[in-house]
């Protein structure tokens, strides 16, 4: 039987009951009915009799009374009319006996209306008012009293009966109601509780499913589903057991695998002296190595508020690179050493540099996000020294050279006495080589100062036309000798820019200078500004020789040159334009294709300058 049978069988009892509530109310209301028939049809019909016998016999004896005082013989032709009718009621009535009593008082009226019938043609023979007057108060007033008596005792049986079976009518419909009330009670009752039991026979095996799916969930891979039966719900016990079966089976082959590997990613994560958190794709922590436990005092435990355990700097950095990995950008590469974050620690202070990188799933899909936070506190001690070593050897190397410079220009005048030609050549050689040495020297003290943030930014609103004509001007007599075109472009609306106007000249200089150098007769190099959302965005767009893929990341490095690219500057001009950029809050970036040319672009905060803007 299927379980639609089930269920519909279930409803059986509910309907047996409404066919037996419906089977009483039939019966007793047709019972309560024919009652009600029975007092109108026949205790009526005998009421409706003895009143027009009695309305015809009043109409004869007063046909009969003015026959007396000689009226006429229109009086008897009158009363004459009234005896068919009244024998005709009289003869309903005989055929009509319902009740006790009414037989003896309907044989009386009969034979009162006999002697009155009989009294009454006599009086109709009589010729003269003495004699009819005679026979009327001899003969017809005794039967006319009898008759009407016997009338008044018919009325009064039948009324009384007509009463006394309203009050039985009343009763019994007071029994009726009580008896519909107890067979609706019990039908409902007794159909509930058979249809509910039913039901409940019915729907077990789904309990007995429901149990063994709960335990299943909770890890009970053993449990099974017991259900007897060939209808849907034991169909799908049985495929729940064999699925429970494999999961088993499964379980029993791959766990100690699972584990084990599970054991040895686990281990592999906490043999790195570095830290290490993995995040979900939902930005919950999801598992950390022994060193994040010791030195960030991390713990996967209650992962939703971990991050709130560790250092305000720390927590920062990490959910920086998180955003960064989870939102799709790749993975996270420091900028340098100056990404560090420092942590307190019972050693001293550590400084670690984040690294980020994406989980992929099995689809290709980034499903979390893993951050390293590498131990960079020497590295970032020897840096330290080294940008202060140069800073000293730099600011030494200025007086020397200064006195250098000054001297090779006397002697290149000519001050001290007559040089020859090939002197002044040697001469003018030597200084424009001081001019460089100068120029480096400048730069790393600059670079020193702007990495150890001794430089403070001068910000003030700046005409951005006038920050793009005054980076090309020193430019354009060397562009011109190459044969290169310099052009600017600005943006419609954008007006002004806050920045430290000599620090942005600077950079965008140093991007105008490199342009030229690298650009062939014939090229163009552009300056262009334009709004880019909340910022703003300068570009030095040239259609040079363009740099290689796997030097455009190491770009920026200081003292790094392109291999095979010509003498210039000691690599530091970039690397200072993207302190200054940083400094201002911005970013600075490259796009280049080679043999097309290089896009050099950096960022600003927007902080005013544009038209229609508070």
């Amino acid at each position: 039987m299927s379980l639609r049978d089930k269920l519909l069988l279930a409803q059986v009892p509910l309907a047996l009951a409404l066919l037996l509530v419906g089977v009483v109310a039939v019966g007793t209301l047709g019972r309560v009915g024919h009652a009600g028939r029975d007092i109108l049809a026949d205790n009526y019909r005998s009421v409706r009799s003895m009143q027009r016998i009695n309305e015809n016999l009043e109409r004869v004896n007063s046909s009969a009374l003015f026959a007396i005082s000689d009226e006429g013989q229109w009086s008897l032709e009158l009363a004459n009319t009234r005896l068919h009718p009244l024998e005709a009621e009289l003869k309903a009535q005989e055929g009509n006996i319902t009740e006790p009593g009414e037989a003896e008082a309907t044989l009386r009226l009969s034979r009162a209306w006999a002697r009155y019938r009989s009294a009454y043609e006599a009086f109709s023979a009589a010729d003269t008012p003495g004699a009819r007057r005679s026979v009327y108060l001899d003969e017809m007033a005794p039967a006319f009293q009898d008759a009407k008596f016997s009338i008044q005792i018919v009325l009064e049986i039948n009324q009384d009966a007509m009463v006394n079976k309203s009050d039985a009518l009343q009763r019994q419909s007071r029994r009726v109601n009580t008896l519909m009330v107890t067979a609706v009670v019990v039908a409902l009752v007794g159909g509930l509780l058979a249809s509910s039991s039913l039901t409940q026979r019915a729907l077990r095996p789904v309990s007995v499913l429901s149990q063994a799916v709960r335990r299943l969930g909770q890890g009970d891979l053993a449990t099974r589903a017991v259900v007897q039966g060939q209808d849907e719900i034991a169909q799908l016990a049985r495929d729940f057991n064999a699925m429970a079966e494999a999961l088993q089976r499964y379980r029993q082959s791959s766990l100690g695998e699972l584990l084990q590997a599970q054991a040895s990613s686990q281990a592999a994560i906490d043999s790195l002296p570095d830290p290490v958190v993995v995040f979900g794709v939902e930005g919950g922590v999801l598992n950390v190595n022994r060193a994040a436990e010791e030195v960030l005092r991390l713990s996967v435990e209650g992962s939703g508020g971990a991050l709130g355990q560790v250092a305000p700097e720390v927590r920062e950095v990490l959910e920086r690179v998180r955003a960064h990995v989870l939102g799709g950008k790749g993975p996270y590469l420091p900028r340098g050493y100056e990404d560090a974050v420092r942590v307190e620690a019972q050693e001293g202070d550590r400084w670690l540099l984040p690294r980020g990188s994406p989980v992929y799933g099995e689809e290709g899909g980034v499903v979390g996000a893993s951050v390293l936070l590498q131990d960079v506190t020497r590295l970032r001690r020897f840096d330290e020294l080294k940008n202060d070593l140069v800073a000293t050897v730099a600011h030494e190397f200025r007086t020397p050279l200064t006195s250098l410079r000054m001297a090779i220009h006397l002697c290149a005048e000519g001050v001290p006495g007559p040089i020859t030609e090939k002197q002044a050549d040697l001469l003018y050689a030597a200084r424009e080589d001081c001019e460089r040495l100068q120029g480096i020297v400048d730069d790393l003290l600059d670079l020193s100062r702007l990495q150890s943030g001794r430089v403070e930014l001068e910000v003030r609103p700046v005409s951005t036309e006038a920050v793009l004509e005054a980076a090309l001007a020193p430019h354009r007599v060397a562009a011109d000798e190459r044969g290169v075109r310099l052009s600017m472009e600005q943006a419609p609306g954008l007006e002004r820019v806050e920045a430290d106007p000599e620090r942005l000249q600077l950079v965008l200089s140093n991007l105008v200078a490199n342009a030229v150098r690298h650009t062939s007769r014939g090229g163009e190099v552009v300056a262009r500004a334009r709004q880019e959302g909340e910022r703003v965005r300068f570009e030095v767009a040239d259609t040079g020789e363009g740099i290689a893929p796997e030097h455009q990341q190491r770009i920026f490095e200081k003292f790094y040159r392109v291999p095979g690219a010509s003498t210039g500057g000691a690599g530091l001009g970039l690397s200072i334009a993207q302190e200054i950029v940083q400094a201002h809050g911005g970013e600075m970036g490259l796009s280049s294709q080679p043999g097309v040319g290089s896009t050099f672009w950096f960022t600003l905060p927007r902080t005013g300058g544009v038209e229609g803007e508070g």
